[in-house]
């Protein structure tokens, strides 16, 4: 526990929850967070102004601490603490709990009014070619489907974990026509997509998306054919602490799922390198579809701010800019 005011259970549990990965996931997450500060909000006792914001701000650090690189973390903390206002504390807690159903009900909505969005650009008869897996980039292509407009699909099987396949399954469920075909065969059957539609773990400020490993060379090899790339994405999913997606952590994964081990041992001694993501920049990418509509890649910034304010917000901060005792978790 953090050094500061008591905070909720709700909020010591959820903290421990995420910070475990019992809760995981960016929706989930996110969702989580933003209950904990309502919780927080309705069960604090402080009886000035002052000590409620304080209370408010302890119990987000508490939160954000637990897994402060997961982007829908801090995007929830930023959405609900950085709409309290007020001069009294009942004018205080009023404003956070509005905010908190608010940020709630915007993500009950978000997935469904991305896809009618992305839908919009994927006409009758139009094969879009996709990149792992993505629900928000097959909410697009369901979308299309509800309004009856046939779609077919060129699936990427994505190694090394074949993340296509789950997409090819959901696909041909939706009575979508798909076509499976290797990660290296993806410039050859470019000249047969009219779009390529790929999702994204993260967008930074500039519009740079980091994806799954193999986004960046598919929309080089895209934009090179003249195929449009969508970028399907949640706006939890808006990084503002990022400039440019260059700055990303990119998470190096086990190098088993590249290679088993006794073929390791016939090769030899080798190095074996397994990065999970990868960074398009903002030239490659035609539109990035939200929930709130499509945007160029260099507006987004511009909603990053409408939604989560400046960049270097952190309302769960101290006035003086200190994040308070680390987080036991």
């Amino acid at each position: 526990m953090t050094d500061g005011p008591p905070l909720a259970e709700a909020v010591e549990a959820t903290a421990d929850d995420i910070a475990t990965m019992e809760i995981r996931g960016a929706a989930t997450i996110a969702r989580a967070a933003a209950e904990a500060v309502a919780e927080q909000a309705a069960e604090t006792d402080a009886d000035t102004p002052a000590a409620f914001e304080r209370t408010m701000r302890h119990a987000g650090r508490r939160l954000y601490g637990t897994r402060p690189t997961a982007v829908s973390l801090p995007n929830a903390l930023r959405y609900t603490l950085g709409r309290m206002a007020g001069d009294d504390v009942e004018t205080l807690r009023s404003s956070l709990l509005a905010a908190t159903t608010a940020f709630t009900d915007r993500l009950d909505r978000a997935q469904r009014d991305l896809g009618r969005v992305g839908a919009n650009r994927i006409r009758d008869g139009d094969t879009v070619m996709t990149h792992c897996h993505s629900t928000d980039a097959l909410a697009c292509v369901e979308a299309a489907v509800g309004q009856g407009k046939e779609v077919s699909a060129i699936v990427k099987e994505t190694r090394p974990r074949n993340q296509g396949h789950i997409t090819a399954t959901e696909l041909r469920e939706m009575g979508v026509d798909v076509t499976l075909v290797v990660d290296s065969a993806a410039r050859r059957y470019l000249d047969d997509a009219d779009h390529v539609l790929v999702g994204a773990d993260s967008i930074a400020a500039d519009g740079g998306v980091v994806n799954k490993i193999g986004t960046s060379g598919l929309a080089v090899n895209a934009r090179e054919r003249g195929v449009p790339i969508m970028v399907a994405a949640q706006t939890i999913k808006l990084h503002p602490d990022t400039l440019t997606g260059h700055t990303v952590e990119i998470e190096m994964r086990d190098e088993s799922e590249v290679i088993a081990d006794d073929a390791r041992a016939d090769i030899g001694d080798i190095a074996v390198e397994n990065p999970a993501f990868d960074v398009t920049p903002p030239r490659y990418v035609d539109a990035i579809v939200t929930e709130s509509g499509q945007f160029p890649p260099e507006s987004i910034v511009t909603l990053m701010r409408e939604l989560f304010g400046e960049s270097a917000d952190r309302p769960w901060e101290e006035p003086d800019g200190t994040t308070g005792s680390a987080s036991s978790a």
